[in-house]
């Protein structure tokens, strides 16, 4: 299918499409992951995986990668729909932090308001992935299983 985005739809209960990311969950507050919601999965879906990215962040590496990535959550399987603030379930990849747990917004002091994309994806297969993949690693795995994606679009800047 590629990367397009699908009917599915992803909400949060700690903060609207576009709104400000409460400072809880960032790196200036506890650090703790929003709770995430999502509905309407294209049909045939098996499992799921959780991303947060930061285009925003000047970071572009050696491979072609670029922004910051906040969290990478997978093995999910179809019939979860949600998960709690500080959920610490499933499989976790590694962030640019370098840590297999969630890490939230901490853009540099002045550098300006960033958005945070926390993407679901949708997949058609119960892939069973190991532990510590990045975020583009994870895209290459699972890309030939997707059968959709959505987004819930998140800002934070620090002052």
């Amino acid at each position: 299918m590629g990367f397009a985005l699908s009917d599915m739809q992803l909400t949060s209960t700690a903060f609207a499409q576009g709104g400000p990311i409460p400072k809880q969950h960032t790196g200036e507050g506890v650090d703790v992951s929003p709770a995430l919601s999502w509905s309407n999965p294209p049909e045939g879906t098996k499992a799921f995986a959780i991303i947060c990215h930061d285009p925003d962040a000047p970071l572009v590496s050696p491979g072609g990668t670029y922004g910051f990535v906040h969290w990478v959550l997978y093995n999910i399987p179809a019939d979860v729909t949600s998960l709690d603030e500080g959920s610490s379930e499933f499989t976790n990849g590694k962030t640019d932090f370098g840590a297999e747990v969630y890490g939230g917004p901490m853009p540099p002091n002045g550098h300006g308001q960033h958005h945070y994309y926390f993407w679901v994806l949708a997949l058609d297969e119960q892939v069973e992935l190991e532990p510590g993949l990045t975020m583009w690693q994870l895209l290459k795995r699972v890309e030939p299983n997707l059968v959709g994606m959505n987004r819930l679009l998140g800002t934070y800047e620090r002052l």
